[in-house]
């Protein structure tokens, strides 16, 4: 394969999807704003219709920014206005999701372009000032803004292999109260 195709084929990838999060913030976030992207390493696996960034990978778009150790893009070969379809971002390894004043930040991450959600699985936590919710899993609605964290996967009790024997949990969490005279 050729560098400067494979250079084009992940910047148009980049350009053509959205990672954004209304959720983290009451403020719509743009999904239609450019992605910059940033990792140490890239491979474009056309064939399999993907491409994959690793080595601390960073993605920003407006005033978010996604970082993680390894994010799988995955494409169609439709072409819209020159570039390829992304319909998914899969992201593992300290997943971070940061907006403003707020952080998510799990081991894995999904961005459904089409459903236009963002899942967080696995040791999630969401913190905003002095304010925190962990949980196992976060699934924040793009169009609208709203955000839901379950206990899955919290308090995992995994066999010396690393397989799960048993998972289930509960959300916590704190909130800050302001001081009153």
């Amino acid at each position: 394969m050729a560098r400067p195709l494979l250079i084009a084929s992940i910047a148009a990838i980049a350009t053509t999807a959205a990672i954004g999060t209304a959720a983290l913030g009451q403020v719509r976030h743009d999904s239609n704003a450019p992605i910059d992207f940033a990792a140490p390493h890239a491979e474009l696996q056309d064939r399999s219709g993907r491409a994959i960034l690793w080595g601390g990978v960073r993605l920003s778009q407006g005033n978010m920014t996604l970082t993680a150790g390894r994010v799988t893009v995955t494409y169609t070969g439709q072409i819209t206005d020159g570039s390829p379809s992304v319909s998914r971002f899969d992201a593992a390894g300290g997943v971070t999701v940061a907006r403003l004043d707020q952080t998510a930040r799990a081991q894995y991450g999904v961005y459904d372009i089409n459903k236009r959600t963002i899942t967080m699985l696995g040791n999630v936590t969401l913190t905003q000032g002095g304010n925190r919710v962990s949980g196992g899993r976060l699934t924040m609605n793009l169009d609208t803004g709203r955000a839901s964290m379950d206990g899955s996967g919290v308090g995992t009790t995994k066999a010396p292999d690393g397989s799960v024997i048993q998972s289930g949990g509960r959300v916590t969490g704190r909130f800050t109260v302001p001081k009153r005279d």
